[in-house]
């Protein structure tokens, strides 16, 4: 049974210039001539997922059959402003592998703009504070594993950059440029690494310890300052804004006790409950029974011997 020529185009399909009939292959080259243009631009476009986090996609090198993925996002922990992290220019990176260094991390980066630094945890969270920093002999050293890490551009433009990278765009790890060694030669220079100068160590343990006295010696300032002079009065100096208390002494704290003690016995309520009040009433009364009893006894004895005159 044959179709007329409209009818069949409408029942699905494209007829074939040659043979006239419904041909699919056709069909599906018309289709993936329509779905190209949306395909590539699909690609073009990041891969953002829920929670915020743009999905940076990794290889090792550029023949690389596996692929790893990153997951950055612009850090706006407010609780974690620092100096070190600003909040308008510094990426936030989870499941980093073992093998990126904070230099290959800065090196990746540095493809959406300049990196001022890199810092890697193991977890995330606030930064140490401490007044001295430590070399890189006295640093803990990261446990080998997958890592998060701060990526602070030196402008605002590397952190929008990296959130829009295309999806189909891997980083990749080793270079010409920049190859990363593995094997033999990862183990050679990690040996040579581990290898300490004592001059240098030694260099850096005094550099540690004039801080560390210079610090003590602060404290030590502060803390004489504080001190009551001769005539009672203690001296205040105004403070840096966000700097740490000033200790206090031994007198300081023995006077502030006092005072405690004291504001503690003031508010202390006399006869709170009610069978206390009426007990207190009761030995009110007993006592001036007693004391009633005592001045009839004492009457008596003076009417006894006629001194008593009680006008």
């Amino acid at each position: 049974m044959s179709f007329p020529r409209r009818l069949s185009g409408a029942l699905g399909g494209s007829r074939h210039s040659l043979c006239g009939q419904r041909c699919c292959r056709c069909t599906q080259a018309r289709k993936s001539m329509k779905m190209a243009p949306s395909a590539k631009k699909h690609a073009e476009q990041s891969w953002v997922i829920p929670g915020g986090f743009t999905v940076l996609p990794l290889k090792y090198s550029s023949d690389s059959v596996s692929q790893h993925s990153l997951y950055v996002k612009e850090h706006r922990v407010r609780a974690e402003k620092t100096t070190s992290r600003p909040l308008d220019r510094t990426l936030f990176v989870l499941n980093i592998p073992p093998y990126c260094s904070e230099e290959i991390i800065k090196d990746l980066f540095s493809t959406f703009g300049k990196v001022q630094s890199v810092e890697l945890r193991e977890k995330p969270g606030t930064t140490e504070s401490s007044d001295l920093k430590l070399s890189k002999y006295f640093r803990p050293a990261l446990t080998k594993g997958f890592s998060v890490g701060y990526v602070v551009f030196t402008s605002p433009s590397g952190v929008k950059a990296a959130k829009s990278h295309p999806r189909d765009i891997p980083l990749i790890v080793s270079t010409e440029n920049h190859p990363v060694k593995v094997g033999i030669q990862k183990w050679i220079q990690q040996y040579r690494q581990s290898l300490i100068n004592p001059e240098k160590l030694q260099a850096a343990v005094d550099t540690f310890m004039q801080g560390y006295d210079q610090k003590k010696e602060e404290e030590s300032e502060r803390q004489k300052e504080a001190e009551e002079d001769d005539e009672g009065w203690v001296k205040v100096t105004r403070g840096v804004r966000g700097s740490k208390a000033r200790p206090h002494s031994e007198m300081a704290n023995q006077r502030a006790l006092q005072k405690e003690d004291k504001k503690r016995k003031r508010k202390e309520l006399l006869n709170f409950y009610t069978w206390q009040h009426r007990q207190t009433q009761r030995e009110h009364i007993a006592e001036l029974r007693r004391k009633f009893e005592e001045d009839k006894q004492r009457i008596a004895v003076l009417r006894a011997q006629r001194k008593f005159r009680p006008y």
